[in-house]
């Protein structure tokens, strides 16, 4: 029943298909782009800002984080990305570039690299809010989140420090979600975009 009150929309299918785009400078986007056709959304690969436009959300993956800022300057993707208006989902790299310290769109401090080297990649089962089973989950050279706006909703901790937030349309995560079979956190994402889209409708 928790789940259900948590997440309603996920008990019901609106008809209308989805164009979310996933950002293809660099990182897993591969991965996220196949785990969302598996989702039966329809995905664009984003290397501009020009692509953004007519999308109903999108993810930012997982790579290099300075060099994630780097080509969306180059690109114009910084400034198309903070006049985007819908859902957005970061994973690792891609939840270091939304915070304070660079896009500034959601009100959280994260610090890179934050599990230090000698667990630089791991594996651990998550408990997270509002789903009754752990998710497994894969943390490589892994970001944690340091410090959260009073509107961010930490939906998942490893040893005390968040790893998985939320602040309105925005989704964050410090793994890889796209790297096990376990789709919940892109269904979550889905949801929030039909519920957006409706919204908008």
């Amino acid at each position: 029943m928790a789940a259900l009150l948590a997440f309603p929309g996920r008990y019901h299918h609106a008809m209308k298909p989805l164009r979310i785009g996933v950002l293809a400078v660099q990182g897993n986007f591969r991965e996220h782009i196949a785990t969302l056709r598996r989702l039966g959304v329809e995905t664009v690969e984003v290397r501009k800002g020009s692509e953004l436009d007519g999308l109903d959300g999108l993810v930012i993956p997982g790579g290099e984080s300075t060099t994630f800022m780097r080509l969306m300057r180059l690109y114009g993707l910084d400034e198309a990305l903070r006049a985007f208006e819908q859902p957005v989902f970061g994973t690792c790299a891609g939840m270091i570039v939304l915070d304070r310290n660079h896009l500034g769109l959601v009100d959280l401090a994260v610090r890179r690299n934050a599990f230090g080297r000698q667990l630089a990649s791991f594996e651990t089962d998550l408990e997270i809010a509002g789903e009754d089973e752990p998710m497994r989950a894969v943390f490589i050279r892994a970001p944690w989140v340091e410090e959260v706006g009073p509107g961010v909703e930490v939906l998942a901790e490893v040893d005390g420090r968040p790893v998985l937030a939320r602040e309105g349309r925005f989704l964050v995560a410090a793994f890889h979600p796209e790297l096990t079979d376990d789709t919940r956190l892109h269904e979550r994402f889905i949801e929030t975009v039909r519920e957006a889209d409706v919204v908008r409708a």
